[in-house]
C-alpha cells in the first residue's frame, strides 16, 4: 500500500494561488519511479475528476478546465509532486486528493492509492 501524505490547501481569494505538495514517504526511489502521480478532486455532490497527473519522464496532462492555470511538477530525488494553482476560481473549490497509480495501470479514478485529501475553497 502506498502511503501519500499532503500539505497545502486552505482558504484562498478568487484570482489568488496556492501550492499543494505530496510525498510518497515510504515508498523506495525506485518504485516511485515506476509511478504516475496525480492530482484529482472532487467538489459536494460531484464525482471525482482527474486535474493533472505526471509521469516519471515529465509527461503531463491536464484537465481542460485548469489548463494554462495549475501547474503540475514532480521531484523524483525527493518522490514528491506538487500542484502550483494560479488564478484559482470559485469553481475550482473542492477537497483535492494526491493520486499514485503503476506506470501500466489504467488512468482510472479506480486503481491506485489515494491521499488522505486537503481542502481548497476559493472565495471572497
Amino acid at each position: 500500500q502506498v502511503q501519500l501524505v499532503e500539505s497545502g490547501g486552505g482558504l484562498v481569494q478568487p484570482g489568488g494561488s496556492l501550492r499543494l505538495s505530496c510525498t510518497a514517504s515510504r515508498m523506495i526511489l525506485s518504485v516511485f519511479n515506476g509511478y504516475v502521480m496525480g492530482w484529482y478532486r472532487q467538489a459536494p455532490g460531484n464525482e471525482r475528476e482527474l486535474v493533472a497527473d505526471i509521469t516519471y519522464n515529465k509527461i503531463t496532462d491536464y484537465a481542460e478546465s485548469v489548463m494554462g492555470r495549475f501547474t503540475i511538477s514532480r521531484d523524483n530525488s525527493r518522490k514528491t509532486v506538487s500542484l502550483r494553482m494560479n488564478s484559482l476560481k470559485p469553481e475550482d473549490t473542492a477537497v483535492y486528493y494526491c493520486h499514485a497509480r503503476r506506470n501500466d495501470e489504467l488512468k482510472s479514478p479506480n486503481v491506485g492509492s489515494w491521499g488522505q485529501g486537503t481542502q481548497v475553497t476559493v472565495s471572497s
